[in-house]
This record gives C-alpha cells, structure tokens and sequence, in this order.
C-alpha cells in the first residue's frame, strides 16, 4: 500500500515510546515519515482509499500513547524549513517550536519570544493554539495550508476559529497542517532574546527537558465560566487575565505529590505529571481520571486534558477519543 513510494521511510512495528515525550507507548504496526508534502498527502490518500486505520503524530509532546500501541499506521510530516520575507515567516508544520522562537528572535521579529521553551512541533502548537505569559500562536499565525481529507487548502487566522487552547483542526481531526505563515512585528533584537532566554531559564527550572512530562496536564479555567459557588472559592490573586490555574484546584484535593505506580505529580506543581520511570499508560491514564474525580467531587466541575489518545479503545477513556493529530 505505501511500499515503493519514494521519499516515504517506513519502520515497522516502532515504539511509539521513542516519539512521545512521556516515553509511553506500545509499537505501531508501520511508522511512516516524510518531509515532502506531495508524498505525504499521497500516503495519506492511499491509506483513505484502502480505510486503512492511521494517525498523524506531530512532536509527541501531549500524546499519551496506549501501552498496546497502535493497531495500523502512524505517519509523520517532518518538514521543518523556515525562512521569512520582512516580517513575514513561513515554517513547516514539522519544526520544532523552540527552533521557530528562536530564528524570530534572531531576525529581530517580535511575536514569539514568551513562547520560548515550549516544546514540541510547529504545526501541534497551532493545532492547540498553545501560548504563554498571556500571549498564544493565534496572535501571529497569518495563514495556515492543510490537507482537508481531498486536496490541500489554505485558511486564514480568522478562519482557524481559535480559542484558548483550541482551534479548528482540533475539532476537524482529518485536516493536517502542513506549514503555516506568520505575521510579526519588528522589534529589538537583544530585548527579544533576554525576555526568550529568561522565560527559557524558569521553563527549564519548572519542566526540565529531561523530564518525561507533557507539561501541564490540564486546561487552565476562565473565572466566568466556573458555578457562582465556585467562583467565590478562588482567591484573587490566584485570577490572571481572568484565568484560574487548574493547579489551584488540584492542590485542593492534595494531588502534589502524588503516586500512581511509576507515574509521579511533582511536589511543586500540581498540574504536572511525569513518568519517573519505567511507567505505563495504563498508570498515567488512571492518575488523569483519579484527579478529575478528586476535583469533580470536590468543585464539581471538569477538568479537561491539555493532552492527546492515540491508540485506546473507546471504553478505555472516560472523556477523549483517539485523536487523528497529536
């Protein structure tokens, strides 16, 4: 089905521990990588018109990957190029966030740089409008080119339907980024990089690059969103730009530090969960539902996941499905 097309490098039965960042996960029957979009949309083709089971993988940074792993084929687009036009940037949707913030910084393009450090691929990022330090990617992505399921199109920021922490391919799993233009700003080059190399060096400090984790597990929650009763709880100054850290509500329900065979909540922050060693998603997936639980029954509200399922029976998950992009 995707033997003989050229430019497609193909392993079978891979760890997909090798590519998530929490280092959990069984084998897929076929990874699949390119760099090429003509060939991945092809593999992608061929793999509809055979109903193949497939998903596409970005960085791995939010994925949670089940323990037996995947049953069909897990494809890769690992085109990672930058370049910019003035203040005009064009990536692939395979480069490394980091590297993104760093070559706007270099150029003197201002935009970026609070994103420094976050880790994981361009084209996930604008996937889950991920952000920082009150500023996300929707305030510079321009226009984004994806493949639709058909052909490949093009939507502009407005049409990408952003929200904090989503967006429309979020919603519309079968559309897969393949590269993005950004629009910046003209700014100061030393200024960019002392903030970028600041917001680095206390990323670094709260999630070390060694440390198997996806970050924050949770979805931050707007203040008004929350049931009159709950609101009055939270303390102000815990309330920034009208968001309550989900932390807040975790270390209510005493989650710091907290064990589920090998997985681990870091006793500074509650809203981190990392892979100590050696675990399973099986014990992840057990601590997520065990601190929704805590908190549902505390508050009563949700907690909703900032991370991705690949591989999981529906009846495995409580609250999310596989997804077609993670």
């Amino acid at each position: 089905m995707l033997r003989g097309l050229d430019g497609l490098q193909l392993r079978a039965q891979a760890p997909l521990s090798e590519y998530t960042r929490f280092g959990i996960g069984g084998p897929a029957d076929l990874l699949a990588e390119t760099s090429d979009a003509a060939v991945f949309t092809e593999a992608l083709r061929r793999l509809q018109v055979e109903a193949m089971p497939h998903v596409v993988l970005g960085g791995g940074t939010n994925l949670v990957v089940s323990d037996a792993g995947y049953r069909g084929v897990v494809l890769r687009y690992t085109a990672a190029a930058i370049r910019h036009d003035g203040v005009r940037v064009f990536c692939g949707a395979g480069a490394e966030l980091i590297d993104l913030v760093n070559y706007t910084v270099d150029a003197g393009l201002e935009g970026l740089q609070t994103l420094m450090g976050i880790p994981g691929w361009v084209g996930a990022a604008i996937y889950g409008n991920a952000g920082a330090y009150g500023h996300s990617m929707e305030e510079v992505v321009q226009r984004v080119r994806y493949w639709d399921g058909v052909a490949i199109q093009v939507r502009s920021r407005e049409e990408c339907q952003f929200q904090y922490r989503e967006s429309i391919f979020k919603r519309r799993k079968d559309w897969i980024i393949l590269d993005a233009e950004f629009a910046m700003r003209p700014g100061d080059r030393e200024s960019l990089r002392t903030i970028a190399d600041d917001i680095l060096t206390v990323r670094n400090e709260k999630f070390p690059p060694t440390m198997r984790c996806a970050g924050s597990i949770f979805k931050n929650l707007y203040l008004k969103d929350l049931p009159p009763d709950v609101a009055t709880q939270v303390p102000s100054k815990v309330v920034r730009e009208g968001k309550i850290p989900a932390a807040w509500f975790l270390e209510q329900v005493g989650a710091k530090d907290r064990w589920e065979g090998r997985i681990h909540v870091a006793a500074y922050h509650a809203n981190l969960i990392y892979n100590a060693g050696g675990a399973t998603a099986a014990e992840l997936c057990r601590m997520i539902n065990n601190l929704k639980r805590a908190v549902r029954e505390r508050f009563g509200i949700l907690l909703e996941e900032e991370v991705q399922y690949v591989g999981f029976a529906p009846s495995e998950e409580e609250t999310t499905a596989a997804s077609h992009f993670a």
